[in-house]
């Protein structure tokens, strides 16, 4: 999402869903890359995104200041969508991969083209994108968060946590040994 929406040195960035474990890779992504970062989360979890690297983090629920943003990385889409729109200076970039706040929007098409707006789509990463990430976790300039991990026989147990929002990062399913019940 950072390449395609071309994100570098000095760029205000916004990041939705921040606390998140693709959030909270972009928040360190993006401030390896050397942008300032300012990042959308519950008040529960902003001193974990602070911790990942963003500079300003506000609530979930707040609008965006009238703050102008070189990029909006959004994983959440939903109803605030237009504000998001709206927080991209002219000729900014906007990439989404995620829409758990809903993905049905409403857009006014006049706040894009007569503002320049570009829209990236993201389920796709080249090759050498890839393999610059993998360097930058072996590098440990990314570091992943798993809050909690589960064994695969509590699945139900993991999805509630998950529903409930309490926790940053990742949980993960650890799968069993044959024979072990999992």
């Amino acid at each position: 999402m950072l390449d395609r929406a071309g994100v570098n040195a000095g760029q205000k960035i916004l990041i939705t869903g921040a606390s998140g474990g693709v959030g909270l890779a972009a928040v360190q992504l993006a401030t390896v890359l050397g942008a300032h970062v300012t990042g959308i989360c519950s008040p529960a979890k902003a001193d974990v995104v602070r911790e990942a690297g963003a500079k300003g983090v506000l609530a979930r629920d707040d609008v965006p200041p009238f703050e102008v943003f070189d990029a909006v990385i959004d994983l959440v889409a939903g109803p605030a969508w237009a504000t998001l729109i709206d927080a991209l200076k002219p000729g900014g970039h906007y990439a989404v991969a995620g829409a758990i706040a809903g993905p049905m929007i409403k857009a006014d098409l006049r706040r894009i083209y007569l503002r320049d707006i570009t829209i990236h789509g993201c389920t796709y990463q080249s090759p050498q994108v890839f393999a610059a990430l993998v360097e930058k976790l072996q590098d440990g300039q990314v570091k992943p968060l798993i809050s909690k991990t589960y064994p695969l026989k509590d699945i139900r147990k993991a999805q509630e946590d998950f529903m409930s929002k309490r926790y940053p990062g990742k949980l993960v399913l650890i799968p069993g040994k044959a024979g072990d019940g999992a």
